[in-house]
């Protein structure tokens, strides 16, 4: 019995003003191909299939034909909702899909074992159970309480998952026992496991209740299939417990690691192997890093965006520019725009190095709200952020420009009073 684990697609995602659409269509025709190649008899994706709650039409239409691709398969598509998901975008029509062999779960169920659900093969035999949790909203499982302190919320959170996976994993005992030959038990999650490693797209989802949950916390699955993380990775080093990363990089940082999805094959109802197919790249990417000389030098390594017949010759590499010194900083984009011109690369981002940012921000704690004048105390408070990028500087001259509007308003109401 074979499956394949992926999750964080985040269909919909807009990139610093892209759209990923062709990378996300490129995505899905090869991970149909792979499911065709290997056999697979279940996809399971751990959550966050879109981006946003009220993802673009052309995201859902991506999701939906994809399920109507995969059904030609005969392969079973289990869906989880993540943090990103809405539960009603995601419910609206699972039951409709339920008649294309796609099982969706958008968020957690009033009776904990509609979680737990058998999955047949291509011969319609049952090959696998899975207890398929979703996302866990902290509404969903607890009710805080007055004066309890934050600790105490935590560590209430994280019994109460933990429980609900017990009953999960007890159900899926049940209906494994009944079973003519012992079918391998398989969990998912959406959620941040102690010591996973993150990147910048990943956004915290228990922030105030819980910040991670401990791996040794789950039940005893054959295969523990997790979403949120979008760097592929195994958990507290255990062949079993996996996040499967996201199949695109959806941050600049996640560049630096290759992206896969997890086939995972069972014998009988035991783990068998765990192999990551990686995913191709599907749009040129590149961190650049360094001294505008160094910056002039890395780009000269890239190709001309015309040939001498003027036809275009090469895709455009999306790139991320981090200046690591404040020379000329006034007119860096300037500057990098003349050199990154006539090629084959378009500048997404644009910063300066960010421990000289923390530099600036250390050399002013010394200073007191005593010696600082409102306008003062505003500059300070924009200096920690970056501006660097042209939409940025113009929301800045936005956020400057109201800044003043409202300190004149105070004033004069200040000085109206005084009289």
């Amino acid at each position: 019995m074979r499956i394949i684990h992926t999750s964080d697609w985040h269909l919909g995602q807009n990139f610093y003003g892209k759209s990923r659409a062709q990378e996300h269509q490129l995505f899905m025709d090869w991970l149909l191909a792979q499911i065709r190649l290997h056999h697979v008899d279940a996809l399971i994706v751990a959550g966050d299939i879109f981006d946003t709650g009220t993802p673009p039409s052309y995201a859902r239409s991506l999701y939906n034909q994809f399920i109507v691709d995969i059904q030609n398969t005969g392969c079973k598509l289990i869906v989880l909702g993540g943090n990103h998901d809405s539960v009603a975008t995601l419910g609206e029509s699972k039951q409709l899909l339920a008649c294309l062999n796609a099982t969706v779960i958008p968020g957690a169920l009033d009776d904990a074992n509609e979680h737990v659900i058998i999955v047949n093969d291509k011969l319609q035999q049952p090959c696998a159970i899975v207890c398929a949790l979703p996302y866990l909203r902290p509404r969903d499982v607890v009710l805080s309480q007055s004066g309890e302190s934050s600790a105490e919320k935590q560590r209430k959170l994280g019994n109460e998952i933990a429980s609900l996976y017990d009953q999960c994993f007890t159900e899926a005992e049940r209906l494994n026992a009944q079973q003519t030959l012992p079918l391998p038990i398989i969990a998912t999650g959406h959620l941040t496991t102690v010591g996973a490693s993150t990147s910048e797209s990943v956004r915290d989802i228990y922030i105030g209740s819980l910040d991670a949950f401990n791996a040794s916390l789950f039940p005893a699955a054959d295969y523990i299939a997790l979403g949120h993380i979008h760097r592929p990775q195994k958990i507290a080093k255990t062949e079993h417990i996996r996040y499967s990363g996201s199949p695109i990089p959806l941050s600049f940082d996640e560049l630096s690691g290759q992206k896969s999805v997890f086939l995972v094959e069972f014998d009988q109802d035991k783990l068998a192997e765990v192999k990551p197919i990686e995913v191709p790249r599907f749009q040129a990417m590149a961190n650049i890093k360094g001294s505008l000389a160094d910056i002039e030098q890395q780009l000269s390594e890239f190709s001309p965006k015309e040939s001498e017949k003027g036809d275009m010759t090469a895709e455009l590499t999306w790139l991320s520019i981090e200046v690591a010194q404040q020379d000329f900083l006034s007119d860096l984009q300037t500057r990098i725009a003349d050199i990154t011109e006539p090629l084959a690369v378009e500048v997404l981002q644009l910063k300066r190095a960010r421990n000289q940012r923390q530099q600036q921000i250390k050399q002013l704690d010394n200073e007191t709200l005593s010696e600082l004048s409102v306008n003062d105390v505003f500059e300070r408070r924009l200096a920690q952020e970056d501006f660097t990028e042209t939409d940025q500087q113009q929301r800045l001259a936005r956020v400057k420009q109201q800044f003043s509007q409202v300190v004149a308003q105070v004033e004069a109401q200040s000085a109206e009073e005084g009289k």
